[in-house]
C-alpha cells in the first residue's frame, strides 16, 4: 500500500496553476531522495542485474512505494528498490477529449521509448505514463538532470494536451459553423 502525500488544495480564489508548483517540488524532492541507487545483482542468477521493482523478486530490496497527489486524477507513483526506480504519472484528464488526447499522446510516446531512454513502453496498471531509472542510467547521466527532464515532462505534458484540445474544440466549432451554412442559405 503506497503512503499518500497530499499537503495542499485549491482553496477559493485560487488558481490550480498556483498548486502546481508546489506539487512538483514535492516530486522533485521525493524522486532526489528515491533516486539513491546501486548497483546490485541478482541474488538468484549469477551475473544478472535487473531492476528490483520490475522483478519484485525479494520484498527486503523494495522499499515503500509513494503516491504523491496533486487531485484525485493527477497523481505520481514513485516505486524506490535498491537499484531502480519506477516513476508512474497520471496526467489530468477532466473530460472525454482529454482523455482520448492524453491516451493517444501517451501512446505516440510510449511507441518511442527507445528515444527517451528512462521511458517504459507500458505504463503502470492505472497510469498514463511511466519511467524507470536504474542504477546504469545514473553511472551515465547526471541525477539532477534526469529529475530536471521527469519534472520538465510533467509540466510540458498538460501544457500540450491542452493546446490540443483548444485546436480540436476551434476546428470542430470552424466545421460546425461551415455545415450550418448549408442550412441557413
Amino acid at each position: 500500500q503506497p503512503r499518500r502525500v497530499q499537503g495542499w488544495g485549491v482553496t477559493e480564489g485560487e488558481s490550480m496553476a498556483s498548486t502546481l508548483r508546489p506539487y512538483l517540488n514535492c516530486v522533485r524532492s521525493t524522486l532526489d531522495a528515491a533516486l539513491c541507487l546501486r548497483n546490485f545483482p541478482s541474488q538468484t542468477v549469477e551475473r544478472h542485474n535487473k531492476p528490483e521493482v520490475e522483478v519484485g523478486g525479494s520484498k527486503e530490496l523494495l522499499l515503500n512505494p509513494i503516491l504523491i497527489c496533486r487531485t484525485e486524477k493527477e497523481r505520481c507513483l514513485i516505486e524506490p528498490s535498491v537499484n531502480s526506480v519506477r516513476v508512474s504519472i497520471e496526467i489530468k484528464q477532466a473530460d472525454d477529449i482529454e482523455e482520448v488526447l492524453c491516451h493517444k499522446f501517451t501512446r505516440f510516446l510510449m511507441q518511442r521509448a527507445d528515444q527517451f531512454i528512462i521511458m517504459r513502453r507500458k505504463a503502470t496498471e492505472g497510469y498514463s505514463i511511466s519511467f524507470l531509472v536504474t542504477h546504469a542510467h545514473l553511472e551515465k547521466m547526471w541525477k539532477e538532470k534526469l529529475i530536471d527532464f521527469v519534472i520538465q515532462f510533467m509540466e510540458d505534458i498538460d501544457k500540450e494536451i491542452s493546446a490540443m484540445k483548444l485546436a480540436v474544440n476551434a476546428r470542430a466549432r470552424i466545421v460546425a459553423t461551415e455545415f450550418m451554412k448549408e442550412f441557413v442559405s
